[in-house]
Formats: structure tokens, sequence, C-alpha cells
């Protein structure tokens, strides 16, 4: 009976670990209208939206004209990435994704071509410290064959962003699917 209670214990931790993960939102660096591109406003992009840990920042661009450099704050500022220690890591795959872990902290991005920073290409994101309100899910007790599972309504119209505008909303079925697995293995 201990070794039961035990697994049951592991497995309940991975599943919330796991379910908590994949309640990350996964964004699109400018997407509907634009790319990590020479056209597209960085600052009222991300005006919309409000990025949590376990969120993701998906740049699509061409390699032959673009990258990505993440960087100091005072390199964001300053556009200037030549200094010592001004960048922090290096992308360039034309399809980088970015995963933040930590909250409350603020990362910087820009374009290390020559004068694409200067002219705006470059992105500062502030994560936030707390998640978003978490899914809840209720069935129709024990040996329950529908459970049906809601959000609480955003605060603002900002943390609604995480459903639009660039968002991936397969992270938040596989978090359906977690949760759904969880509670069937309670009854």
């Amino acid at each position: 009976m201990a070794i039961t209670k035990a697994l049951f214990q592991l497995i309940m931790v991975t599943a919330s670990a796991l379910f908590s993960m994949a309640l990350g939102a996964s964004y699109t660096v400018g997407a509907p209208a634009g790319s990590w591109d020479l056209k597209t406003n960085y600052t009222q992009w991300t005006s919309t939206r409000r990025f949590f840990p376990g969120d993701s920042l998906r740049f699509q661009y061409p390699t032959a004209t673009h990258n990505i450099l993440e960087v100091t704050k005072t390199a964001y500022y300053t556009c200037n990435t030549s200094v010592s220690n001004a960048v922090i890591a290096t992308y360039q795959t034309g399809n980088d994704v970015i995963t933040f872990a930590a909250s409350g902290v603020t990362r910087y991005f820009v374009c290390g071509f020559p004068g694409h920073c200067a002219v705006g290409m470059k992105l500062r994101v502030n994560v936030g410290a707390q998640s978003p309100a978490p899914v809840q899910c209720r069935g129709r007790g024990r040996g329950a064959k529908r459970i049906r599972c809601t959000r609480p309504a955003p605060a603002s119209p900002a943390a609604s962003s995480a459903i639009g505008g660039g968002a991936d909303r397969s992270s938040l079925w596989l978090a359906a699917v977690v949760a759904a697995g969880s509670l069937l293995l309670c009854f």
C-alpha cells in the first residue's frame, strides 16, 4: 500500500510539473502582422502582451539579412554590441525559440546586423512574476466521462493577449490532457 501511495504521489508531482510547463504560451515575434524584420514596431507589439515563465518567443527571419542577439540592458539602449560582455547569446537559425524560465526579469534582444538595432529592430520583454490564472476542471463525480475545463477571465485586456496574436494553443490542449489524465488517476 505504501508503494502504491508513493507511486501515486510521484505521478501527481510529475503531472503537475508537466501541466505547469504546458501552460506556457508560444508567441511568434511580430505576429500576426509582422515578423523579426525592419518594419515591425516591437514596442507596440509587446505593449499588448504579458509574458510569464514557461512562455516562449519564436523568432522567424531570413538568415542572410537578420539574426538575434540577446544583450545587456546597456547594449539594448545604445545598440552597441561591440563592447565586452554586451552579447549574452547569439541565435542565427532563422527559426529560433527562446523560452523564459525566470520570473521578474527583463530580457533584451536586438538584430546584430549593422544599423538594424538603431532603426528599431530590438525587443524588450518583461517576464512577469506571476503565472496566469490556472485552468479549473470539473467532472461529474467518480468515474466522470465528461470533464469541463475553463480559465477564469483575465483581469485586463493585456492579460488576454496570451490567447491571440501569436500564441500557440497546442500547449493549452496538452495541459488539458495532462489534467484529465491526472483526474482519472484519482478516481
